[in-house]
C-alpha cells in the first residue's frame, strides 16, 4: 500500500471556551468495580465536551520542524538510529535499526505526510530484526520499535485506511516485523519468576544475564504486548507482559516494596519477582510503570480492571504523602520521590507527565479532583519553562518543603549560587541539561483536550518556540547542555528518535484538528498513547469476546 497526497475531511472548527472542571467530566461508559471509585456526574452533562480551537499555521509549524529533523536525518543518518547534526553524521544508540525512521512513523501519519510515510512504509520490511551487535534494551526496544509498528499498523488499517491505495502487502508487513521482533525478544521471559530480564543480545536471542529490573523497564511492556496478541490472536504474548506485572500489582513483599499504599519501590529480583528497595518516585526508572496502570484500564477496562483499581490507589497515595509546596513558592505543587517513606524533594523533567496521567485518569474515571490536581502538577511545570534562560525546563530540580523543618536532614536549602533564582522561581536546577523531552509539553496536551482551555495550547507554543530558537543546530535539533544559559550553553551533537515520536507529535496534536486519534474528554477515545506516544487502538468489542472465550476455554 502507498499512501496518496490529496485533500482530508475536517470537520468544523469551533471557537475554544473556558467552561467550569466539573462540566468537562463525562459519564464513563464502562462499568466500575466497587474497588474503582467514580464520581457520578448528572445526565444533563454526559455529552458534554469542551470545544477546541485548530491553529492550523501553529500546526504547519510544527510540521515544518518534523520536515527539517526527517530531512537532516534521512539524508546524514538513514537507516541508522539517530542523527549527529552538528556534525551531519549518525549513531547507532538503539540497536542499528533505524530507531528514528521507526519512531517517526505514527507522527508522519497523524501529520498526514504521505512522502515520509512512504519512505518508512518501503524501509520496515526491510530491518533485519533478528541480530544487532548491540545489547538490546527490552524495554527501550519495546516502547519505540514494537510500539512504532503496531501504532502505524492500528493507524493505517483503520482511520487512515482510507487514504491508502494499491498492494497493502507493506502494511501486513508492518504487523509481521512486530510480531518476528516479539519472537526475538521474547527470550527476556524466560526467567524463574517471568520477570524479565531487560538486557539481551542477538544472534541467536539471549538474556545478558541481569539479575534486578525496575518498575517502569518491567510495567512499561503489557500495552504494546498485549496489543501483538489481539492483532495477531496469539495470546502468548500478553500473557508474558501480564506475568511479569503481576509482581507489580501485588508485590510479594509489601513492607519494603510498598512503602506507601501503590507507590513501589524500584528494582525487582528477576529470580524471584521480590522488591529489592523501596526508593521510588513518578521519575525516571518508576514512571511509566504508573502511567500504564490507567492506560491499560483505558485499553480494555474488562480485561484490565485491577490496574485501574491500581492507579487509584496510587495517586490517592501521592496526593495524601507525596505533595509538596516550596517554601519561596507555596502556590507551587511538586510530588516528592521517597526513600522508602522519607520524602527527597527533587524532581525531574520525566516526571512532568504526571499532570498529563492524572487528568486522562480522571477523564476516565470521570473523577474531576484528578483532573484538578493534574492541572496543579502541568502548571507546575510550566513555571520550570518559563523560569530559565531559555525558557526551557531543566533535566534535574530541587526545592526546599514548605511544611518540614528547614533544619531537617532531608530538607536542605538552595545551593549559595542559585539563592536568588529559588527564591523567585520556587525550585533551584540540579542537572541543566535538555535532551529534547516531551514530558511538559505533553502534560499541556491533556490539559487542553480536557479544558477545552486555550492558555494549555499558549503554554504549548512558548515551549515549542523555546525549543525551536535554543534546538536547532546544523541538520536538525539537538540536545543541549544548560538550559539557564544563553543559547543552551552548547551543543551534545544528537537528535533522539522520541523527538520525532513525541515533542512534535505532542506539539502538533494540540494545535491540530479533532481526528480519530485526539484524546476525547467526552469517552469516545479510540486510541491510547503509549509512552512514547504511539497511539494504539484500544480493544474492540470482538477482541475482549475472543479473549473472554479464550480464558474460560482455558479453565
Amino acid at each position: 500500500m502507498r499512501f496518496l497526497l490529496g485533500s482530508t475531511r475536517r470537520g468544523g472548527v469551533a471557537a475554544a471556551v473556558l467552561l467550569g472542571l466539573l462540566a468537562c467530566c463525562c459519564q464513563v461508559a464502562v462499568a466500575a468495580g466497587p474497588q474503582l471509585r467514580r464520581e457520578e456526574q448528572s445526565s444533563s452533562s454526559s455529552s458534554y465536551a469542551p470545544s477546541y480551537l485548530v491553529n492550523k499555521a501553529r500546526a504547519n509549524a510544527v510540521k515544518q520542524s518534523f520536515q527539517i529533523s526527517w530531512n537532516g536525518y534521512y539524508k546524514y543518518a538513514f537507516p541508522h538510529d539517530s542523527l549527529r547534526p552538528v556534525t551531519n553524521s549518525f549513531a547507532d544508540d538503539r540497536n542499528g535499526w533505524g530507531a528514528s525512521a521507526v519512531d517517526a512513523f505514527s507522527t508522519a501519519l497523524v501529520m498526514k505526510n504521505w512522502d515520509v510515510v512512504n519512505q518508512i512504509l518501503e524501509y520496515v520490511p526491510t530491518i533485519n530484526f533478528d541480530n544487532t551487535s548491540t545489547e538490546i534494551s527490552l524495554f527501550e526496544t519495546t516502547i519505540r520499535y514494537l510500539g512504532g509498528l503496531l501504532s502505524a499498523y492500528d493507524l493505517m488499517t483503520g482511520p487512515l485506511a482510507v487514504y491508502g491505495s494499491g498492494d497493502t502487502s507493506n502494511v501486513t508487513e508492518v504487523l509481521r516485523q512486530a510480531k518476528r521482533l516479539a519472537d526475538n525478544l521474547k527470550v527476556a521471559f524466560d526467567t524463574p519468576s517471568g520477570v524479565p530480564d531487560n538486557m539481551l543480545r542477538f544472534g541467536p536471542p539471549r538474556k545478558v544475564g541481569q539479575t534486578s529490573n525496575g518498575i517502569a523497564t518491567i510495567g512499561t511492556l503489557v500495552l504494546e504486548w498485549t496489543r501483538l496478541s489481539d492483532l495477531t490472536g496469539n495470546p502468548e504474548y500478553g500473557v508474558l507482559a501480564q506475568k511479569a506485572e503481576s509482581y507489580l500489582l501485588q508485590p510479594k513483599n509489601p513492607a519494603l516494596g510498598e512503602p506507601f499504599p501503590g507507590l513501589l519501590g524500584t528494582n525487582v529480583d528477576i529470580k524471584t519477582g521480590l522488591f529489592l528497595d523501596g526508593n521510588g518516585g513518578w521519575g525516571g526508572g518508576d514512571d511509566s510503570f504508573y502511567e500504564y496502570l490507567i492506560k491499560m484500564y483505558l485499553y480494555d477496562p474488562i480485561r484490565f480492571h485491577e490496574y485501574g483499581e491500581r492507579w487509584v490507589t496510587a495517586v490517592d497515595s501521592s496526593i495524601k504523602y507525596l505533595v509538596s509546596h516550596p517554601t519561596t513558592r507555596p502556590d507551587l505543587t511538586f510530588l516528592a520521590m521517597w526513600n522508602n517513606r522519607t520524602l527527597q524533594f527533587v524532581s525531574e523533567h520525566l516526571a512532568c507527565f504526571n499532570g498529563g496521567n492524572f487528568i486522562l485518569g480522571g477523564l476516565t474515571l470521570n473523577n474531576p479532583a484528578y483532573i484538578q490536581f493534574g492541572l496543579e502538577l502541568a502548571d507546575a511545570c510550566h513555571k520550570t519553562y518559563i523560569s530559565t534562560a531559555t525558557g526551557i525546563g531543566p533535566e534535574i530540580f530541587n526545592w526546599q518543603d514548605s511544611r518540614l523543618p528547614l533544619n531537617a536532614t532531608n530538607n536542605p536549602g538552595a545551593p549559595r549560587d542559585q539563592a536568588a533564582f529559588y527564591n523567585v522561581s520556587g525550585f533551584w536546577i540540579g542537572n541543566g541539561q535538555y535532551v529534547l523531552r516531551p514530558e511538559a509539553i505533553e502534560s499541556f496536551y491533556y490539559a487542553y483536550r480536557a479544558t477545552g482551555n486555550p492558555k494549555y495550547q499558549e503554554w504549548a507554543w512558548q515551549a515549542f518556540k523555546a525549543v525551536n530558537a535554543t534546538c536547532r543546530v546544523g541538520s536538525g535539533y539537538s540536545s543541549i547542555d544548560n538550559v539557564n544559559k544563553p543559547e543552551g550553553g552548547g551543543f551534545t551533537n544528537f537528535q533522539e528518535s522520541f523527538w520525532f515520536a513525541e515533542v512534535l507529535k505532542y506539539s502538533y496534536l494540540i494545535f491540530a484538528e479533532d481526528d480519530p486519534w485526539q484524546v476525547k474528554a467526552d469517552h469516545t477515545n479510540q486510541f491510547v498513547y503509549n509512552t512514547e506516544c504511539h497511539p494504539i487502538r484500544i480493544a474492540s468489542g470482538y477482541e475482549r469476546t475472543w479473549n473472554s472465550k479464550r480464558k474460560k476455554g482455558s479453565r
